[in-house]
């Protein structure tokens, strides 16, 4: 993110700016993707045990607050991974873009309930644009970057797999430049930062950038949001 003040600012300009031109930036974004040839795939046997998946797409706000909504999701946590800064890791160091971190999200999930896959579908379709090069939206740097974290050799395969599979069939008018990188610590973010769409729903940042996402992710997967 930019600074808040910076970022709040920006995006009431932005608000003008859209309102003026019609813009439909924030939903024209959603893909429709196709299922993932590779996946997990679900299990009774995995039942109650909980798998844990690592995102980045940008801002952490709208990526919780997407993560949140899918049925066999827990606890979704705002932090930073995949930089090389031991602890303490804050949110003034990674914006500084200079300590290798992004904005990240660490998703515990039901793999008996959503797979690994569906995860992917929904982070690469409506979580976030995943050909900007180390930016989304008015959010610039390498902390803003593209990444899926992998936990194990499964992760990592998936999507591998999966992006592959997206790039042979020309799904995005540019390429993907999500990156797929081990998950060595995850950091969590500072209280702040955690729900922050839920406690600040009505902030400009929030309204233009993050609120449209959960309408696209409603819209397009009803059947793996809660209470649908």
């Amino acid at each position: 993110m930019q600074t808040d003040t910076l970022r709040v600012s920006l995006l009431a300009l932005a608000l003008v700016t859209a309102s003026a031109c019609h813009s439909g930036q924030a939903s024209s974004q959603t893909v429709a993707l196709p299922d993932p040839q590779a996946d997990a795939g679900k299990s009774g046997d995995t039942a109650g045990k909980p798998a844990v998946a690592v995102f980045a797409g940008g801002c952490f706000w709208g990526v919780e607050a997407v993560f949140e909504q899918l049925k066999g999701v827990g606890q979704v946590t705002s932090g930073y991974a995949g930089g090389s800064t031991r602890p303490p890791v804050d949110y003034d160091d990674v914006s500084t873009g200079r300590t290798g971190h992004a904005e990240a999200v660490r998703v515990e999930y039901d793999p008996s309930v959503i797979s690994y896959g569906q995860l992917l579908k929904v982070f690469f379709s409506v979580a976030h644009d995943p050909t900007q090069l180390n930016r989304q939206g008015p959010d610039v740097g390498t902390q803003y970057r593209s990444a899926i974290f992998y936990g194990n050799p499964e992760q990592k395969r998936i999507a591998q797999d999966y992006i592959a599979q997206l790039g042979a069939a020309k799904t995005y008018p540019k390429p993907i430049v999500t990156q797929v990188a081990p998950l060595t610590r995850f950091y969590q973010a500072e209280d702040y930062h955690q729900d922050y769409m839920r406690h600040h729903p009505n902030e400009p940042y929030i309204v233009y950038h993050d609120a449209p996402k959960l309408v696209n992710l409603k819209r397009q997967f009803p059947q793996l949001v809660k209470g649908g």
